[in-house]
């Protein structure tokens, strides 16, 4: 049992110069508050605000790497599409001459008809307002 106190004594001997050699804390003077509110509040705001601005950064980076893999995916699709086939124009079909002048009696005929609508449209438009 001696043993056990004389162990003790020793553990709390050894114990006692590590806690003197605790460095002190600042001490407020009596009668202040122990932090400045003002400034703790200052501090989060900064904090929050630091912490919106990397988020914010994140972001933008984000964005900027899907933008570029965007156009790169476009540009690998562009390249991979099969180009059109060039297509010769129509071969113009070859009338004889009476059917070549039956067809433009028709379009004068029709020309004729769509500018005796417009001119009756036009005269309505214009008549005299009674």
């Amino acid at each position: 049992m001696t043993a056990r106190r004389a162990l003790a004594a020793v553990l709390l001997l050894a114990a006692a110069p590590v806690q003197a050699q605790v460095p002190q804390t600042w001490q407020p003077r009596p009668g202040v508050p122990a932090f400045d509110q003002d400034r703790y509040q200052a501090d989060q705001h900064r904090y929050e605000m630091e912490r919106l601005r990397a988020q914010a950064d994140q972001r933008e980076a984000f964005a900027r790497q899907q933008e570029t893999e965007a156009r790169l995916n476009r540009q690998r699709l562009e390249a991979a599409r099969q180009p059109e086939p060039v297509q010769p124009p129509p071969v113009r079909v070859l009338r004889s001459p009476e059917e070549e002048r039956a067809l433009r009696r028709s379009a004068e005929e029709r020309r004729r008809a769509l500018a005796n609508g417009v001119g009756q449209i036009d005269a309505w438009l214009d008549r005299p307002a009674s």
